[in-house]
């Protein structure tokens, strides 16, 4: 394949999105008709084999023969969630603030430690191949010896996994200092716990965003890694959030769609103006590397209970370990889709609370809920219709969504649909959503 050169709308488009489990690949018409799709899995060594094979696959399943070269418009979440540690002094004031720095923000917790960092400690949190450290530690005012111990540890360890530093306001400078003296990447951040039993989390939670924002699209990707970065310039939330308000504006209502993905599960809301609120990004909710989360998660909510949460622990432990898997048999897709309905509703109960509690933007002018994703790709349309009941009839989710609609995006348009619209084609991208989301 050779590199894309997007722009001409009278020719056809690969709508490119690479996942870290699934590369998918969508062939669209100038018309918008969607005329074939193709996946393959993510590889791992080299992305640009995938992206090769799912490229070519949708261009081959068009059935014109002779046709033009299609351009490739791509976007990509290759990078999948952000592995966050944190180190801290006390533990359950560590495991409190690194979850509510993670929440919403692409990133799970892979490691907490307490206490001074010595060799072992190190070697174990290295072990656990962090994308990023958080370092706390100590109320305002608190002896910071503890925090600048394990910041000088950090500043020497091994790795180069960047710090989000906020503990002690007294203790930051000099911490700081220490962690960049060896030439560590530090964000700066106040204090996550200023007080005793207080959790500020919001700042520190911005600097994770950001670095996960640049971690999703996975640009370390082996020996293609150069064309990689020249093929994919958007990240898949983004190119998620563009098809999100083509659809609120095709539709004339605001929206709301739940991206259920391997690693992430990503929520989108736009208004009926064009107004496209900040989207949540759950790194803890997936149904294969994070699949874990989603039952654990799914349990805090109330969401299953506990004879349900055995029945369905050891699929999940399997599938936070598979990589890319497809269900063996109805009892697999079965599994597959109640997973994929626990993490759409925790994901919609924390977007529409808001990051502080609070109801999110524009909620009460909501009117269609789609749920997208490959897992929804099954072709069990009864199973898909329960699942999106799962989600309509949640008892917490019942009163801001009684009236509105639930569908579910079979066809996997809302990402082509979203790198339509980005690259001047517009109308295409709304018979896109139109035939398959809307009619």
């Amino acid at each position: 394949m050779t590199d894309p050169r997007p722009g001409d709308p009278t020719a056809p488009a690969v709508c490119l999105d690479v996942g870290s489990c699934w590369t998918k690949a969508a062939l669209v018409h100038p018309d918008g008709s969607l005329a074939g799709y193709a996946e393959h899995p993510t590889t791992a060594e080299d992305v640009l084999a995938g992206v090769d094979a799912a490229v070519a696959g949708a261009a081959a399943s068009s059935g014109r023969p002779g046709a033009p070269a299609p351009d490739v418009l791509a976007c990509s979440s290759a990078g999948g969630s952000l592995r966050l540690a944190v180190v801290g002094v006390e533990r359950l004031a560590a495991v409190e603030a690194a979850h509510q720095v993670c929440r919403s923000s692409g990133a799970r917790v892979v490691h907490v430690h307490a206490g001074p960092l010595e060799g072992g400690a190190v070697r174990e949190l290295r072990s656990n191949r962090p994308g990023v450290v958080l370092l706390v530690g100590g109320s305002d005012g608190d002896d910071p010896e503890v925090l600048l111990h394990n910041a000088s540890r950090l500043a020497r360890a091994r790795g180069r996994y960047p710090v989000v530093l906020a503990g002690n306001a007294e203790a930051r400078d000099d911490a700081l200092g220490l962690l960049r003296s060896t030439g560590r990447t530090v964000t700066a951040c106040p204090n996550v716990a200023p007080r005793p039993g207080e959790i500020a989390p919001d700042a520190a939670r911005a600097a994770v965003a950001e670095l996960y924002s640049n971690h999703v699209l996975g640009l370390g990707a082996g020996p293609g890694g150069p064309r990689f970065r020249r093929l994919v310039r958007t990240r898949t939330p983004v190119a998620v959030g563009d098809g999100v308000v083509a659809l609120a504006r095709a539709a004339g209502t605001g929206v709301i769609v739940v991206d259920v993905g391997s690693a992430t599960t990503d929520v989108h809301s736009a208004g009926p103006h064009d107004t496209l609120a900040p989207a949540t990004v759950e790194g803890d909710l997936g149904v294969r590397s994070s699949a874990a989360g989603v039952l654990l998660e799914a349990q805090t909510e109330g969401v299953v209970d506990p004879v349900e949460a055995d029945l369905l622990a050891p699929s999940v432990a399997a599938l936070a370990a598979s990589g890319p898997s497809a269900p063996a048999d109805r009892g697999s897709a079965a599994e597959d889709r109640r997973l994929a309905a626990l993490a759409s509703v925790v994901a919609l109960r924390r977007h529409l609370r808001g990051r502080d509690g609070e109801p999110g933007p524009g909620a009460g002018e909501i009117g269609l809920v789609v749920l997208t994703g490959g897992v929804f790709r099954q072709r069990d349309a009864a199973g898909l219709v329960a699942l999106a009941e799962t989600v309509r009839r949640d008892p917490v989710l019942m009163g801001p969504l009684a009236q509105v609609a639930v569908r579910v995006d079979s066809g996997s348009v809302l990402a082509p649909a979203g790198l339509l619209a980005s690259h001047g084609r517009a109308p295409a991208a709304e018979t896109l959503l139109r035939d398959h989301l809307l009619d």
